[in-house]
């Protein structure tokens, strides 16, 4: 059963018009889309067609892959990307940069409160045991003082918009991604595809420019070194060529011009880091790490791991080396700390938010869990530790069965579980079989924190392709756009 919601249409503004023979709705392309709107129409459906193709045969060829775990088809795909840009005017974009910025200074300023003087948990904004017993509450991270007082060094930042209560097209914050946050590569590579496929849009177009990623990614991770060295040696450390994400480790390695490494190419000595080259071992100063906490350290976390390095939480707390992002910063993405961001942004920032939290149940309270369980047809719910779209409920889309039994998996376990209102994610215009359809959209954006704290204008679109799907995730079917800011 799919759901049937009205949607904000990020193209088109629907205009009611009265005349002679009453209120007549007409749909006209929204001023920062009307150049774009007018080339669309004029491109037959074979030439897209073609130029989608093209894409795809590409983006093979050059191994823009994502392994799909379980998969009986095979271990790795393409994204499907969607040749239909999503556009933004650069004065939005600079609100919800401004907005974005703000949350992720506030996050950073928890993570050091959290593993410090925990003055958010004594004052009672966040409840101690959230926190505390988080499963992604780092205790061996206490005290540890790190760079800049960064902990998320890259976040990415999940933003829907969506027409609720009395708002029409108001943005909000899904979810933060402050652990090993993906899909950077891909905003990168999209841009470049469609440069190559339609080049007569960008003269037509003044579009931001992303192509600079890498070096203000590269600039934030130098900013982590420590104070050792003025001429640090980074290394991104991936867990290996079967990671789905492996093509944009070795992507982003590249284009920094750093080591891809592989926690067998490390070792620790005297607590200090390095890796093993082929001119001998040499010093390592800043990890861009793409491995979970876990599998970071068996001397300290998962023993059986090979994807890290023997004493690396030595070298760390020595502050011999800097890891990006840091070790604990878990805890602040995590879903059942995600309601309380809002509260962390006036208590660090003396700030209102500019960006507004989807409004959230928490199941480990009764009375919340109590209306989840009545209403669950009509909501999202979710793990609190869940990603890439799994461990998840669309009410609306779900058989009774399914809520029957998801209800039972709550109960089992409320303090797992949160749950949110269904959203109409807006729309964008999508290449799909049937032609030019409207497909729901949400947009992660890549705040890169050092000296300052930074993004480019634009981020990763992702769409649901499947027609009243409101699942984005690529290991769900979605697929990705390029994503346009305008510059005036």
């Amino acid at each position: 059963m799919q759901q049937r919601v009205a949607a904000f249409d990020e193209m088109m503004n629907e205009v009611r018009l009265t005349d002679q023979v009453g209120d007549v709705t007409h749909a006209n392309p929204r001023a920062h889309y009307k150049a774009f709107a007018a080339w669309l129409a004029q491109q037959p459906d074979h030439v897209l067609n073609a130029r989608r193709e093209e894409a795809e045969l590409i983006f093979r060829r050059v191994g823009i892959t994502f392994a799909v775990y379980g998969d009986n088809d095979g271990t790795e795909r393409t994204i499907p990307f969607d040749i239909v840009p999503r556009v933004f005017p650069a004065s939005e974009w600079a609100l919800l940069e401004k907005g974005l910025i703000q949350r992720v200074r506030a996050l950073n300023m928890f993570l050091h409160d959290v593993y410090h003087d925990q003055n958010i948990l004594k004052a009672g904004i966040v409840p101690a045991e959230q926190v505390l017993n988080n499963a992604q509450f780092r205790p061996e991270m206490k005290g540890v003082q790190v760079p800049l007082d960064i902990y998320a060094h890259i976040a990415g930042i999940d933003l829907v918009r969506a027409n609720y209560g009395d708002s029409s097209g108001q943005f909000f914050v899904l979810e933060d991604n402050l652990r090993v946050p993906s899909g950077v590569s891909y905003m990168l590579e999209n841009r470049k595809m469609m440069m190559r496929l339609f080049p007569e849009l960008f003269s037509q177009h003044r579009v931001a420019p992303v192509a600079h990623y890498p070096d203000l990614l590269l600039e934030a991770l130098r900013n982590a070194t420590p104070a050792h060295t003025s001429m640090p040696n980074v290394v991104v450390l991936t867990p290996g060529m079967y990671n789905s994400a492996y093509f944009e480790h070795a992507f982003l390695a590249q284009q920094m011009g750093v080591e891809l490494v592989e926690g067998k190419d490390l070792f620790v000595d005297d607590d200090v880091l390095y890796m093993r080259t082929t001119q001998g071992s040499r010093r390592v100063d800043v990890i861009y790490r793409r491995v979970d906490d876990d599998f970071l350290d068996p001397e300290s976390f998962k023993a059986d791991s090979t994807l890290g390095a023997s004493g690396l939480l030595r070298a760390y707390r020595a502050g011999n080396v800097a890891i990006c992002n840091a070790i604990g910063t878990g805890v602040a993405d995590d879903k059942s700390i995600y309601p309380y961001v809002p509260d962390m942004i006036k208590f660090y920032l003396s700030e209102e938010p500019l960006i507004a939290n989807v409004p959230t149940y928490l199941c480990r309270k009764a009375s919340e869990l109590d209306h989840v369980l009545k209403n669950m047809a009509q909501l999202v719910v979710k793990e609190v530790h869940g990603a890439g779209g799994y461990g998840m409920l669309v009410g609306p889309a779900s058989t009774q069965a399914e809520i029957e039994d998801f209800k039972l998996r709550v109960k089992a376990n409320p303090s797992n579980y949160i749950a949110q209102p269904t959203l109409a994610l807006s729309t964008c215009p999508t290449f799909v079989e049937s032609g030019i359809a409207p497909r729901h959209v949400d947009l992660r954006p890549f705040v890169l924190s050092g000296n300052h704290v930074r993004m480019v204008p634009g981020g990763l679109t992702r769409v649901a392709l499947k027609e009243g799907s409101l699942v984005v995730n690529s290991s769900q079917g979605g697929g990705t756009k390029d994503t346009w800011i305008l510059e005036e």
